[in-house]
């Protein structure tokens, strides 16, 4: 297996109810990864799946070929230490400062001396526009600012994969779009894979490189693939209503 990550037959189910079944696909190393659907389609679950929050039905997940699903519990640090995760409010400590904030995960590491740590808190910041930001509270500055600082928290131990929990929601479409310029240029700078959770679809088609349909009326993946291709063309009436805001393209006589 080459692939960053593989996801083979997976389904994920709370008791008896069936969320999604059977889903198989890969993620390449610096792709930005979306996972697309409608509301309750199971998005963030399926999150939670690949970093471990929550165990699988049945099925398998992969990263580099290793199988992360068959490690037990205490031996997942060395999986979990490769991932930094932004959850949708940005999940900040509000008694915390930005700079407090990102220096936790730095400081509990137990590695890093704490000159080195400041020095970090700030670069990090300044990789998300944020310099100077260092002593603000996260009830001081904007929706958008806060999803910015939940990055550079997540991005704080340099993870080689980033998991990005619905970044774009509830930001206007100025701040979404400079949201999905930073996670761009993350991606080029760092050389991160990036994992999204979305249904925005400006930001789906400014930043994915694949996407994948999680399809609420047969509870599996409906497509997988460039966004835009699938916009046009896929075969899945569902996934192109999705792509088209609801209306299919009317094809020329």
């Amino acid at each position: 297996m080459s692939a960053k990550i593989t996801v083979k037959d997976l389904t994920m189910a709370f008791g008896p109810m069936v969320v999604m079944h059977d889903l198989n696909f890969e993620i390449e190393d610096k792709d930005i990864f979306v996972i697309m659907g409608g509301s309750g389609c199971g998005k963030s679950t399926l999150l939670r799946h690949l970093i471990g929050l929550q165990e699988p039905t049945k099925g398998s997940i992969f990263y580099d070929g290793k199988d992360f699903t068959a490690t037990h519990p205490a031996e997942r640090g060395s999986f979990i230490r490769r991932f930094g995760v932004m959850y949708q409010s940005g999940a900040l400590w509000s008694s915390l400062t930005l700079g407090e904030n990102i220096s936790m995960p730095l400081e509990e590491s137990g590695r890093i001396p704490k000159k080195t740590v400041r020095d970090l808190v700030s670069y990090k910041l300044s990789l998300v526009g944020l310099s100077g930001y260092e002593d603000y509270y996260p009830a001081q500055i904007s929706g958008g600012m806060k999803k910015r600082a939940g990055i550079a928290r997540a991005m704080a131990l340099d993870p080689d994969i980033l998991f990005l929990d619905e970044p774009g929601a509830g930001l206007d479409p100025l701040s979404s779009r400079r949201l999905d310029d930073l996670i761009l240029r993350l991606r080029d700078s760092q050389g991160s894979t990036i994992v999204i959770v979305t249904h925005e679809l400006a930001s789906i088609f400014n930043i994915a490189s694949k996407a994948l349909f999680l399809d609420t009326a047969t509870h599996t993946q409906g497509a997988i693939g460039n966004p835009m291709d699938l916009r046009d063309h896929s075969d899945n009436p569902a996934v192109r209503l999705f792509l088209n805001r609801g209306e299919l393209p009317i094809s020329p006589p």
